[in-house]
């Protein structure tokens, strides 16, 4: 049957089936719409699919464009890594959590770390007060990290580290832990998220202006090329981009323009994209519009493979294939009624699934009110465990494909962000967008749209502004007091009175140096790790070198 043929009975079908049956039985809203306000039709159909083609849209698993995912056999080999994002108080109590993840079955570590140790300041300096261990690991020197992985062999786990403006630091730290495991660098395998450019897009937690933030991320691509093969040098993370209020597409398009952006860099600093480009991987929300986020996994692939072969020439499948962990959304999660967040997280969980996350973490139900308690991060990770070994999702790869439904949201996705993406690259990059403020203002126009139609009831969020109920919930919370800082400002003072202070201040000279230069920061970050030099030093002399970024002001 032809398009027009099935163009006219579609026509036939809602003149003479539909348009009698909503007579007896109207619609509930006026307007069906995605989360991100993407109009939905009642029914999908072959029409829905005109200018698609299976081949170059589709594909078929493990082959380009790798729609439908990246690996030939899906899950039935290997079943995604279950990560539990965790890291509060002291580096010795997070170690506890990390040995008690472990015993029940995570198979990988992601470590979250306090507001401090994120803005590179020390737990002693003022502007920590009130900060240290609250939103997770307090992490200032080496000896720090030495705790946090007291007993937790480096060579046996992959390690994710969400950090960004001093990434390069915390990853120089890791590597020292590990040479003083005696695990060679070749075998470490792991995650530094090291994505500069959505802080400045979303999360906002930057420290230097982007050219010399993007030289550090180029520096720790380079070295990692070199001397940690396994290492995924950068995660490009559209995460936090949805959580700040971006659309599905603003997610899609931003995200990939900053993978490009990375990508452009590293090849102007010469290196081989075959070299270094699948060790980029990406990170993505899945929020509660089940089939949009299926879509968007989907779409993020093709793209993904299309502007890696064309754009960049890639000559290696790997090069263009599309790696990427996913995130339950934490922006969904809600304070009343906690417990309806169990069944969020899990609905979230299986869109990622079925979307083909190569890595995944769940969100506890308390994180609307703090960091997780032990039981809701055990029952967040049984989570990922009932659907991986009880549900049959895993079978089956990408059980999706062929839906009318998802195709034509995938493939609408794709056209839609890459003209966005291309709008970007026309006007200079992502790194001029963001210094114009281009995505910032976008995501927060969604944000807003967003909010009102909560607020008019027309986004509906359960127990927030529909179903609620007048019981209260009370449910335990994780409690970090302010002992924490106190054990940690002891601890830095103990440090810096027993270093050798003549090779802290060569060491840091060294940094400052380098940062004047354009030498690879890894090698002096290196030495001055192991000299027991602070973050809060370190990132001081970068900071005397490069500034500070302010973001230029809009309303």
């Amino acid at each position: 049957m032809g398009i027009e043929d099935r163009v006219a009975k579609r026509a036939r079908w809602e003149r003479e089936t539909l348009a009698p049956a909503l007579e007896q039985t109207p619609e509930r809203k006026d307007d069906f719409m995605t989360m991100s306000a993407r109009p939905v039709e009642c029914i999908y159909g072959p029409e829905n699919l005109s200018g698609l083609d299976y081949e170059r849209d589709i594909g078929a698993p493990g082959e380009f464009p790798y729609t439908r995912g990246i690996h030939t056999t899906g899950y039935q080999g290997k079943l995604w890594t279950m990560r539990q994002f965790s890291g509060f108080g002291t580096p010795e109590e997070t170690n506890t959590r990390y040995k008690t993840l472990l015993n029940d079955g995570v198979t990988g570590l992601s470590v979250a770390f306090d507001l401090p140790t994120l803005m590179g300041r020390d737990p002693d300096d003022p502007v920590s007060l009130g900060e240290v261990g609250k939103c997770g690991v307090s992490v200032s020197s080496l000896a720090d990290m030495e705790k946090l992985f007291k007993g937790i062999s480096l060579a046996d786990v992959s390690v994710s580290m969400t950090i960004n403006s001093p990434a390069a630091v915390l990853l120089a730290m890791y590597l020292a832990v590990a040479e003083r495991q005696g695990v060679s660098r070749e075998v470490l395998s792991g995650t530094l998220q090291n994505d500069i450019l959505k802080e400045y897009i979303a999360q906002k937690e930057y420290i230097f202006p982007p050219r010399p933030a993007m030289r550090l991320v180029v520096d720790t691509v380079a070295f990692c090329v070199e001397e940690v093969p396994r290492w995924n040098s950068i995660s490009v993370s559209g995460y936090h981009i949805r959580e700040a209020g971006a659309t599905a597409l603003q997610e899609l398009a931003f995200t990939i323009a900053n993978g490009i952006e990375y990508v452009q860099h590293g090849i102007d600093a010469g290196l081989d994209v075959d070299d270094f480009a699948h060790r980029i991987s990406f990170f993505f929300n899945a929020q509660s519009d089940f089939f949009e986020e299926i879509a968007k996994y989907r779409a993020a692939r093709r793209i993904w493979a299309d502007v890696m072969r064309d754009r960049f020439g890639a000559k290696t499948e790997r090069a263009c294939k599309l790696r990427f962990h996913a995130q339950t959304a934490g922006a969904s999660l809600t304070a009343t009624q906690p417990y309806n967040n169990v069944v969020r997280t899990a609905l979230q969980a299986v869109s990622a699934v079925l979307g083909g996350a190569n890595s995944l973490h769940t969100n506890s139900l308390d994180e609307a009110f703090a960091l997780p308690t032990e039981k809701a991060a055990t029952l967040a990770l049984r989570t990922q465990q009932v659907i991986a070994e009880e549900s049959g999702m895993p079978d089956v790869v990408d059980p999706f494909g062929g839906s009318y439904f998802i195709e034509r949201m995938t493939l609408d996705l794709t056209r839609e962000a890459k003209a966005c993406i291309e709008k970007i690259n026309s006007e200079g990059g992502m790194v001029a967008a963001i210094e114009r403020g281009y995505p910032q203002e976008k995501i927060r126009e969604s944000a807003y749209h967003f909010q009102q139609a909560v607020e008019r009831g027309e986004e509906v969020i359960v127990g927030v502004n529909a179903c609620r109920s007048q019981e209260k919930q009370a449910i335990p919370i994780l409690q970090v007091d302010e002992s924490v800082a106190d054990q940690q400002c002891h601890g830095i003072r103990e440090l810096r009175g027993a270093r050798d202070d003549e090779s802290v201040r060569r060491a840091l000279d060294k940094v400052r140096i380098a940062a004047l230069g354009s030498a690879n920061m890894m090698h002096p970050l290196l030495e001055a790790v192991k000299e027991y030099c602070t973050i809060g030093e370190i990132c001081n002399t970068l900071r005397s070198v490069w500034g500070e970024y302010e973001e230029p002001q809009s309303f």
